[in-house]
């Protein structure tokens, strides 16, 4: 199982989010969908702090992946998980070097090792 990386974000909720939206279209990559765990619970008529997840990535380096293993796709695209805790946002994502242990994908290691810098940079980026 993947681990999970989390971070602590300087700004408040609608900055992080709109800072991680920036770095993601800055580094040439495609945001897929974003859901909106708060706005759901709300239209269920529940009380959900800030909470969306974005996925993104680039096929260029999925595709490979999913070549290699197909059930690698559930993993893929690529994800952040942005909520409010009280007043602290954090940020998480699963490490994508993990993925090898359970996904038949070891010659892909450097494009694992290549998405994990990259979402470092990104919620780094996101955080300030």
């Amino acid at each position: 199982m993947a681990r999970l990386v989390v971070k602590r974000s300087i700004s408040n909720y609608s900055d992080t989010t709109r800072s991680l939206l920036a770095a993601i279209e800055r580094w040439g990559l495609t945001v897929f969908a974003r859901i909106d765990h708060a706005a759901a619970a709300r239209e269920a008529g529940l009380e959900l702090a800030e909470e969306e997840v974005v996925l993104f990535g680039s096929p260029r380096a999925g595709t490979p992946l999913m070549l290699s293993d197909r059930r690698i796709g559930i993993e893929l695209p690529l994800r952040v998980l942005v909520w409010r805790d009280g007043a602290e946002v954090l940020m998480a994502y699963s490490d994508p070097r993990d993925l090898s242990d359970e996904y038949d994908v070891a010659e892909h290691r450097s494009t694992l090792e290549q998405m994990a810098k990259l979402l470092e940079e990104l919620v780094g980026e996101a955080a300030g």
